[in-house]
């Protein structure tokens, strides 16, 4: 299943100046120009909403209280507005908001406000299963094995952690500097070289399934299923 991202913004300008930026940064996404429209498309490939608060109809604001209250539904929440008197946090953050970026935004922090807010969301369907299927590549998570067309197939622990991270976040792009912190958090002077091995072993080990490993240039890796 793609895992996206849905944008909500009644100014089709910020609707696509975020769908472009995001969709290079790696992510999917999806887009509705108002809260009624969004709550009609939502699904459970959405893994996050960017959500602005003034919008005619329903606001951004009664849209989180719907999800949170009548619909119980917990997909993390980005409020996009101009909106940023203290009350109007306080606001946000009650109505179930997981975070807040002020109008006129730089899109580099809307790009690190979502890949923090992403990185501490698993979807439920996998937090059901262990085992992440690819095809010919199948990866149990809880007993730490990797199996291609059913045959194991030996990783190294940190091998191991680098490959599942990213499978878990399938279609996300990670610099150098987001695996080091993601996995080499108690290690310190660990440099983006560490990194690279690290890939070009499980692409090794992979065989004729490394091309699910991507290194997209200037941005990072990616976990990119063929099928």
């Amino acid at each position: 299943m793609e895992r996206k991202i849905l944008i909500v913004d009644d100014e089709a300008d910020i609707r696509e100046i975020l769908q472009f930026n995001l969709e290079n940064a790696g992510y999917q996404t999806d887009t509705a120009a108002s809260a009624e429209e969004a709550l009609e498309i939502l699904g459970p490939e959405h893994i996050l909403i960017l959500l602005d608060v003034m919008m005619g109809g329903m606001s951004g604001f009664k849209m989180a209280e719907v999800l949170r209250n009548e619909l119980n539904n917990q997909i993390p929440v980005i409020f996009l507005t101009a909106k940023t008197s203290q009350e109007d946090l306080l606001t946000g953050f009650s109505a179930g908001g997981d975070d807040y970026i002020a109008k006129p935004f730089s899109i580099h922090e809307v790009i690190a406000r979502v890949g923090a807010v992403t990185r501490r969301f698993v979807p439920p369907e996998e937090a059901k299963s262990s085992v992440l299927e690819f095809g010919r590549l199948k990866i149990d998570v809880e007993s730490k094995i990797v199996y291609i067309d059913n045959e194991k197939v030996i990783f190294s622990k940190k091998e191991f952690e680098v490959l599942a991270f990213l499978a878990l976040h399938s279609g996300k792009i990670y610099s150098r500097e987001d695996l080091i912190s993601e996995l080499w958090k108690d290690a310190p002077y660990v440099l983006d070289r560490t990194v690279d091995v690290h890939i070009a072993r499980i692409r090794s080990k992979l065989g004729s399934c490394k091309g699910y490993l991507v290194n997209r240039s200037g941005y990072g890796y990616v976990f990119n299923p063929l099928d």
